[in-house]
C-alpha cells in the first residue's frame, strides 16, 4: 500500500480528500452534501420565518382596524399567509354553522375551535417541514464522520503492517484523512443543531401567535353568536 508524502499540498483539505480511501471519500462527499443542504434550509427558513412574522404583524393591524368581518374576509381572501388561512377557516366554519334556521351554539363554538386549531396545526407542520432534516444531520453526521475516521485509522494500521514501519511519514496521511472525516462531520452537525434549536423556538413562537389570534377570533365569533336570534 503506497502513501503520499506529508507535504503541504498533501495535508491540505483537497489533498486529504484526493488521497483518501474510496469509503472515506464517500463519507466525506455525503457529509458535504448534507452540509450544503443544511445551509440551504437554514437560509430559506430564515427568510420564511421573517416573512411569516411580518405577515402576522401586518394582518393583526388590519384585523384590529376592520369594522366588518365579512368585508375584511373578502378583502384578504386568497392571501398566501398562515394567519389569513386561520382566519378564513374560522369564517368558513362560522358561515356553515349559522346558515340554518336553528343554531347550535355550543356545537358551533366547538366546530370553530376545531377548524381553526386544525388549520394552525397544518400551517405549523408546513412551516417546520424541513427542520427534521436539521435534527437528523445534527444527530447522525458526527457518527458518520466517526465511521470515516475509524475506517481511515484501520487503513493506516494496514499501511503500517505492510510497510513494517511506524514512522510519521507512513502513519500521518491516513490519520490526517481519518480525522478530516470527523471534522467534516462536525462541520455539518454543529450548524444543524444550532439552527434546529433556534428555528424550533421560532416555530413555537409562530404557533403561539396563531393560537392567540385563533382564540381571540373565537371569542369575537362567540359574542356574535350570542347576538344571533
Amino acid at each position: 500500500m503506497e502513501f503520499i508524502s506529508t507535504d503541504a499540498a498533501t495535508m491540505s483539505p483537497v489533498g486529504l480528500f484526493l488521497q483518501a480511501d474510496i469509503v472515506v471519500k464517500v463519507v466525506m462527499l455525503g457529509l458535504l452534501l448534507a452540509s450544503l443542504w443544511t445551509w440551504t434550509i437554514i437560509l430559506s427558513f430564515s427568510f420564511r420565518a421573517s416573512s411569516v412574522r411580518k405577515a402576522i404583524d401586518a394582518f393583526e393591524r388590519e384585523y384590529r382596524e376592520a369594522d366588518d368581518i365579512d368585508e375584511f374576509h373578502r378583502r384578504i381572501s386568497g392571501r398566501d399567509q398562515p394567519i389569513a388561512r386561520v382566519f378564513s377557516a374560522g369564517v368558513t366554519e362560522w358561515r356553515r354553522s349559522t346558515s340554518g334556521k336553528a343554531i347550535d351554539r355550543e356545537g358551533t363554538r366547538e366546530r370553530l375551535a376545531t377548524a381553526m386549531g386544525a388549520t394552525v396545526a397544518q400551517e405549523i407542520d408546513r412551516l417546520a417541514d424541513r427542520l427534521n432534516f436539521l435534527a437528523t444531520v445534527g444527530a447522525v453526521a458526527p457518527f458518520v464522520g466517526l465511521f470515516g475516521t475509524v475506517w481511515g485509522i484501520m487503513r493506516s494500521f494496514t499501511g503500517i503492517a505492510a510497510a513494517k514501519s511506524s514512522s510519521l511519514a507512513v502513519v500521518a496521511p491516513g490519520i490526517a484523512e481519518a480525522l478530516f472525516a470527523t471534522a467534516i462531520g462536525l462541520f455539518a452537525a454543529i450548524p444543524a443543531v444550532i439552527a434546529y434549536n433556534r428555528y424550533s423556538h421560532a416555530v413555537n413562537r409562530v404557533e403561539a401567535r396563531l393560537n392567540r389570534f385563533a382564540d381571540g377570533f373565537h371569542a369575537t365569533l362567540s359574542r356574535r353568536l350570542e347576538m344571533e336570534a
